[in-house]
């Protein structure tokens, strides 16, 4: 009889402990456990957090963790251990990672900004900046082989200037840390995400100049990716993930600055209304985002040609192998 109520109670426990972290669906279905790893947690990627905070990826099936890997290079090593299913970074790392004989292919399936998020700041205000004003100058600059370093040098060479000769780029600072570099009184100037920019602004030790992601024109800046094998094995997963994100997009076309600053509110403590506005209208007004999630292929070689041009592409990867359109060509339909 001892044995029957042991067991009866093993049962139960072991019942008990199989759901918990299970979320369900308000249908009653469980939730499928995700994990997103993002580049940086930025307004930037004002649409994943409306799809976040607006409960589209539960929604969708998905129970979202999301974790913040601080560097492209840190985002894919965790994608290529299998520590997160979906990676989201510029799509150079997913060609470097293609380039180094990665036997489970990186593949892109779903593009989210369209233009470079980061603006050059100068310590003083400067309504007829030139980017030839930079001749000569000393620019706190990004990481090597990374997306807001190969933008700015991209923009550099279209107008005439050689970023090797025609100005000194410090890329000795960690991401993150050059407005408080910048403050302290290193550089002429500085390439700065939000709310950094703002920040330094608000706080009088710099003025934005020019917007990186203007002149630079459509650029593919950041997309979501995951390995080939996730791809097949979770492909409902990743059209759920998809359908959130173009929700996510849609509402952020549809909404004003403060009714988007109001949703991703949440994911931004530290940061005022006011300036969160402020920086969703900054992001809205040029054109950032994208209406789908589609990565075009004339967007995959305009990144390579980029790629290239910094030296960091020795020949061209093809894009039928690094990105799939099904999920975000699904997405859009709905």
């Amino acid at each position: 009889m001892k044995k029957k109520s042991f067991l009866l109670s093993f049962l139960i426990l072991f019942a008990l402990l199989a759901l918990v972290g299970c979320k369900k669906h308000p249908s009653g279905e469980t939730l499928s456990k995700v994990t997103l790893n993002e580049v940086a947690h930025s307004i930037f990627y004002a649409p994943q957090y409306v799809a976040i905070q607006e409960g589209y990826f539960a929604e969708e099936g998905i129970d979202l963790n999301l974790v913040t890997g601080f560097g492209a290079d840190k985002t894919m090593t965790a994608v290529l251990s299998g520590e997160a299913d979906i990676g989201f970074m510029g799509a150079e790392a997913t060609i470097y990672a293609y380039a180094e004989g990665a036997k489970d292919s990186v593949v892109n399936f779903a593009q989210l900004t369209q233009r470079a998020g980061n603006f050059l700041v100068a310590r003083e205000e400067d309504p007829d900046f030139s980017w030839q004003d930079l001749k000569g100058k000393k620019v706190l600059g990004g990481r090597k082989g990374g997306m807001p370093e190969m933008v700015f040098e991209y923009i550099l060479k279209k107008n005439n200037l050689d970023p090797a000769t025609d100005l000194s780029i410090d890329q000795s600072i960690d991401f993150g840390s050059t407005a408080a570099a910048f403050s302290g009184g290193q550089g002429d100037y500085t390439v700065e995400f939000e709310p950094s920019a703002t920040a330094l602004e608000q706080e009088g030790s710099g003025y934005v100049v020019a917007s990186l992601g203007v002149d630079s024109g459509y650029v593919p800046y950041t997309a979501y990716c995951a390995k080939s094998s996730y791809l097949k094995e979770s492909p409902q997963i990743i059209q759920g993930f998809t359908n959130a994100l173009q929700k996510g997009m849609d509402y952020v076309h549809a909404h004003t600055p403060a009714e988007i600053a109001q949703v991703i509110k949440p994911q931004f403590d530290d940061t005022d209304m006011e300036t969160l506005t402020a920086i969703v209208k900054r992001y809205q007004e040029q054109d950032t985002w994208k209406d789908s999630l589609i990565f075009e292929k004339d967007s995959f070689l305009l990144l390579s040609d980029i790629l290239e041009s910094a030296g960091e592409l020795s020949e061209k990867v093809p894009y039928e192998q690094l990105v799939t359109t099904d999920f975000a060509k699904k997405a859009a339909s709905h």
